[in-house]
């Protein structure tokens, strides 16, 4: 899985202390790369606080995170691309909403059982956003339906791929993906989930259910903060994320975050599968949540270049901006694998439960 490192320490159970601060090995690596655009830099700094009160606020365009009997910390707005407000008492003001929306930041709200419910994104986040709104409204069906076979092409795939590197096969969903047709018109992406899923973790009688209570709670998360991450990709480049290819709810916000976020859901998965095939827990711990960030931080590769997810993403995005306005006809979806494979790590706070059990 992708290497990242916390910002602070995991905790045993029982222990109040910090909340998690995750932050890519290289992110400041691209923190002047894109300086010119119209809207700040992709960072990939996720703050999740979920594990006691906190109160936040501004001052000089620093977040301040202040928590009981600990030390006072400050994170810049501009270094954030998420915070995920988890426990019922994290306490903020107008202003947190206001600084981290001008930043560029998401503000996901999570509910009483740690999933995201709702998020804050800018209003405004790109120079030309109302031209690129127009452009994007005025997409053709046959082009919405050509794009969505590349999108769902790109899932199977990536399903396929997470099954070889957790299994050592494929199940043949690679084979699948070719046979996808313009808008999946025979439903090619269900017959794929119905396949990989007990597959995935090993166990034939596994179902993807939004309310159960096992490892569905993880991938929920997991999916939670990709959406806001997409859904910040996509107001980044100028474009909104309510007008979707193929997700047409009407009461779906977020249909096109929700579209262009499948190819990477086994990003998610893998890390999931990953912590339960190696730990057994299906709990969403703080190490569960450990464990799934893991998935979506570090560097990805794709046709030999190396980057990070949320440089990707604004890949993506950009390429769908040219596709609304007329200068490309396909998207490029890149199709990411981790950039270095390496042993699997033992988490600190696993490590320190597996010895109290064994004490125990």
């Amino acid at each position: 899985m992708p290497v990242s490192r916390r910002t602070s320490r995991p905790q045993t159970p029982g222990e109040s202390g910090p909340s998690i601060l995750w932050e890519s090995l290289d992110a400041a690596k691209f923190s002047s790369a894109r300086s010119a655009r119209c809207f700040p830099l992709m960072t990939d700094r996720i703050l999740d606080f979920s594990n006691g009160p906190v109160k936040l606020s501004v001052r000089l365009e620093q977040l301040v995170i202040e928590r009981p009997d600990l030390e006072t910390v400050t994170v810049p707005l501009g270094d954030i691309a998420a915070v995920c407000a988890a426990h019922p008492h994290v306490r903020y003001s107008q202003a947190v909403l206001a600084g981290l929306a001008a930043a560029g930041a998401v503000f996901v709200v999570c509910d009483r059982r740690q999933m995201p419910t709702a998020m804050l994104l800018p209003l405004e986040g790109h120079c030309v956003q109302a031209e690129r709104f127009r452009q994007q409204t005025a997409l053709a069906l046959p082009t919405r339906k050509r794009l969505w076979r590349q999108l769902v092409q790109a899932k199977i795939r990536a399903q396929g791929r997470t099954l070889q590197a957790l299994h050592g096969e494929d199940a043949g969903l690679r084979q699948m993906a070719e046979r996808v047709k313009l808008g999946d018109p025979d439903n090619l992406e269900a017959q794929a989930s119905q396949r990989y899923w007990p597959l995935l973790f090993d166990d034939p009688g596994f179902r993807r259910k939004r309310d159960a209570d096992d490892q569905n709670r993880s991938l929920n998360y997991g999916y939670g903060v990709l959406r806001a991450l997409v859904a910040r990709a996509l107001v980044a480049a100028g474009l909104h994320p309510t007008f979707g290819l193929h997700h047409s709810n009407r009461y779906n916000a977020f249909a096109l975050a929700d579209d262009l976020m499948e190819p990477y859901r086994p990003l998610v998965d893998q890390a999931v599968a990953s912590s339960v095939l190696e730990w057994g827990s299906k709990n969403l711990d703080q190490a569960g949540k450990a464990d799934v960030l893991d998935g979506l931080l570090g560097r990805f590769s794709f046709q030999n270049e190396s980057r990070t997810l949320f440089d990707w993403l604004s890949r993506l995005t950009s390429c769908l901006v040219a596709v609304c306005s007329g200068d490309r006809r396909d998207l490029i979806v890149p199709e990411l694998q981790p950039a270095q494979e390496a042993p699997p790590k033992k988490s600190l706070g696993r490590v320190r439960d597996s010895a109290k059990e064994k004490a125990g």
